[in-house]
């Protein structure tokens, strides 16, 4: 796979909901991203970047050896390989609100669980060894961790273990197979990383260009623009309610001596509760809009 240098690369993963997620918010950020010749790469038309598409636990590899500048993967696969890695090399620039699940421990119905004790001389089946023997070690407690790259679930079943650790979203497979979750090891969301690697020159200014528009994207999505008005009086205790805002333009009105307009980005959510307490406050006109671009 012929890998040009003068772009950066971006990997994510190849297929599923995070890859999908993870291509919205590139587009978002205004990348047009042409449809590959073939399963690996596609090419940025209008920034100097190129997708690479792999597996979701090959990401931090790709990374923290420098062959991707940006990669986009779960907290959950990241963390697994920084455990056993001597020196990786990568920082976590964002989280990106979006591929949320729970590493969980489950047990069979039938079994009691009263804590992280109930482990204790245990066997656990887990695709996150690593995960679990950090938490198991976290809370003192001597239990095997048994690897498995799939169908961890079946494990009990097959008396190949007592417990398993697996990520859970709705606990319908947990459910199925005769499991409830019992302790949570790690709340995971995706992250977006970049090499700690040196950059040239160029290649430096076009990742923090990168950053700077994923970053507008991420602000954007749950912020608000909010106009209103209001006499002078008001304008403490309301710039005090709005969720998030910080310096807010306030200009006088026209025509309406002591009486201004308040327009404020607040990086919050903006429901109606808050509204209504603008209102109470002596504000008037309120108008909340979507920002559809933001540069921070």
């Amino acid at each position: 796979m012929f890998v040009d240098e003068s772009r950066l690369h971006i990997a994510i993963q190849k297929s599923g909901r995070l890859s999908d997620y993870s291509r919205g918010l590139l587009r978002d950020a205004g990348l047009r991203i042409q449809n590959g010749k073939n399963d690996l790469t596609a090419r940025v038309e209008n920034f100097p970047a190129d997708l690479m598409f792999v597996r979701d636990d090959d990401i931090p590899t790709f990374v923290s050896d420098g062959v991707c500048e940006f990669g986009i993967v779960g907290e959950n696969v990241l963390q697994e390989f920084a455990l056993g890695d001597l020196e990786p090399r990568f920082e976590i620039l964002a989280r990106l609100g979006f591929g949320r699940c729970s590493l969980r421990i489950a047990a069979p119905e039938a079994v009691a669980y009263d804590g992280p004790a109930t482990l204790q001389g245990g066997r656990i089946a887990t695709s996150y060894p690593r995960i679990v023997r950090r938490f198991l070690d976290d809370n003192c407690i001597e239990a095997t961790v048994v690897k498995m790259n799939g169908a961890v679930e079946l494990a009990p079943r097959l008396q190949i273990a007592s417990f398993v650790c697996d990520l859970v979203s709705t606990g319908a497979t947990l459910e199925a197979n005769g499991l409830r979750p019992v302790e949570t090891v790690l709340e995971s969301e995706a992250v977006l990383i970049r090499t700690s690697r040196p950059m040239a020159d160029t290649k430096a200014e076009q990742a923090s260009r990168l950053v700077s528009r994923i970053d507008g994207v991420l602000a954007t999505k749950e912020s608000k623009y909010i106009m209103l008005n209001a006499p002078s009086e008001a304008l403490q205790e309301i710039t005090a309610i709005l969720p998030g805002a910080e310096a807010p333009t306030i200009l006088p009105l026209h025509g309406r001596p002591g009486h201004f307009a308040v327009h404020a980005v607040c990086q919050e959510s903006v429901f109606w509760e808050t509204l209504q307490k603008l209102k109470g406050a002596g504000a008037s006109a309120i108008l909340v809009l979507p920002i559809e671009k933001m540069m921070m």
